[in-house]
């Protein structure tokens, strides 16, 4: 058997490349069905992310997997790219080196933010999507199904996926929690539209928080982020009343200079009536003056003080490193011992099989030239065949056992079905 994948990832290829050889959901599941057309006897998986592109590609018969360089044709064929273009940007590792790969993966420690948690669901999504293309077989399907549990594992042993490490995840997890207990109802203002509002937007809403206004230059900006997160929207000539009204605010305009100075919050600082305001000032330069910081009542975080907790919890992830590649390595090694104990099986009910029926034509051929010995005595003579047996098997299901460790060379095969299989 042959377990082997192709691929290109943000540790080894750029950001080009990597966009030339992207799948979406539609393309995935075609190059799919193009892939079994071409290798009908290869299971295949394929994996497709903003930070890699990977082909899963396995068989029981390793004559009938696809060669390195097939697999680069498909990969860079599928979207029209010359092979030599792309070639020294894809890494390829087979049998226990593929398994290895993917465990770590999965289990987040392959990312280019370590501990990210969406990536186990994306592995998940490729699996499912060969599951429904019938492109995948016992291998794939063990193989996919240990790396969940693999990814799991890790989850629950480590603390690697508890720390954020991402500006916005940080900013609320460890900053905006210390104020507020619930976000349900904690009227929430976004000044600015771009990426940085998305995301934080995404874990606020993962809190709780329903309650959203943005503010922005663009009108048309601003409707389409409040749209997505079923908020509302408010004139920039209104941020002052938008201000007023808010619990937890975000800056992420750009702007050249303070869009909130400290006289501009003071004319609206008697309308909060001394309530609790949280800022999250992520916009660089600075959204707010940092001396609104200093009024009763307000809680004003900086692009800076969020990048230190960033470090601090990506110092933390990488001491859980260690430990999560240990437990990597353990799967990894089980997996394997169970795959080669598998391709060994077979072989080995055959050796013991295929010695049996000479055994008892000997015997049968024995007791009827002695018709007089007691049934003792046949069952002694029976158990010293036996013995014999065992010790002629003994030297070639001892180098099947020590081949699996590592995977059975296929000249080794070749050579026991030659010496000891009777056919």
């Amino acid at each position: 058997m042959k377990l082997q994948m192709i691929g290109c990832s943000h540790r080894q290829s750029s950001v080009a490349t990597r966009e030339r050889l992207a799948f979406s959901a539609e393309q995935a599941g075609e190059a799919l069905d193009r892939f079994h057309a071409r290798f009908p006897q290869t299971e295949a998986v394929l994996l497709s992310t903003c930070n890699r592109v990977e082909v899963y590609a396995a068989a029981e018969d390793a004559a009938l997997t696809p060669s390195h360089e097939q697999l680069v044709e498909f990969l860079s064929g599928f979207h029209g790219v010359e092979p030599r273009d792309v070639f020294d940007d894809l890494f390829e590792r087979t049998g226990e080196d593929a398994v290895r790969h993917l465990f770590q993966v999965a289990a987040s420690l392959d990312s280019m933010v370590l501990g990210e948690p969406q990536i186990i669901s994306q592995v998940w999504e490729a699996y499912n999507l060969a599951l429904a293309r019938q492109t995948t077989g016992p291998l794939t399907n063990q193989i996919f199904q240990t790396a969940m549990r693999v990814a799991k594992r890790v989850a629950t042993e480590t603390a690697i996926n508890e720390k954020r490490v991402s500006i916005p995840s940080v900013a609320v997890a460890d900053f905006a929690k210390r104020i507020f207990e619930r976000f349900d109802d904690k009227q929430v203002l976004v000044i600015g539209a771009g990426d940085m509002a998305e995301e934080t937007l995404r874990y606020l809403a993962d809190e709780g928080a329903r309650q959203i206004t943005v503010v922005n230059r663009s009108p048309q900006r601003a409707a389409a982020l409040a749209e997505r997160w079923r908020g509302e929207t408010l004139p920039w000539e209104q941020l002052g009343q938008a201000l007023a009204a808010a619990d937890l605010v975000i800056g992420t305009t750009g702007a050249s200079e303070p869009v909130v100075t400290l006289a501009g919050y003071r004319q609206v600082e008697h309308v909060r009536q001394q309530r609790d305001l949280f800022i999250l000032d992520l916009a660089v330069p600075r959204d707010f003056e940092p001396a609104v910081g200093d009024c009763l009542g307000v809680y004003l975080y900086s692009i800076d003080d969020l990048e230190g907790a960033c470090r601090r919890n990506r110092a933390e992830r990488d001491r859980e490193l260690p430990l999560a590649l240990r437990i990597v390595n353990e799967e990894t090694d089980r997996f394997m011992a169970d795959l080669h104990h598998r391709a060994t099986g077979p072989i080995i009910k055959r050796l013991r099989q295929g010695w049996q029926q000479p055994k008892e034509d000997e015997l049968r051929r024995l007791f009827n030239r002695l018709p007089e010995i007691s049934d003792r005595e046949r069952q002694e003579i029976r158990q010293s065949f036996d013995r014999l047996i065992n010790k002629l098997l003994h030297p070639p299901l001892e180098s099947l056992r020590d081949e699996s460790r590592h995977g059975i060379p296929q000249a080794l095969l070749d050579a026991i079905k030659r010496l000891w299989l009777r056919d």
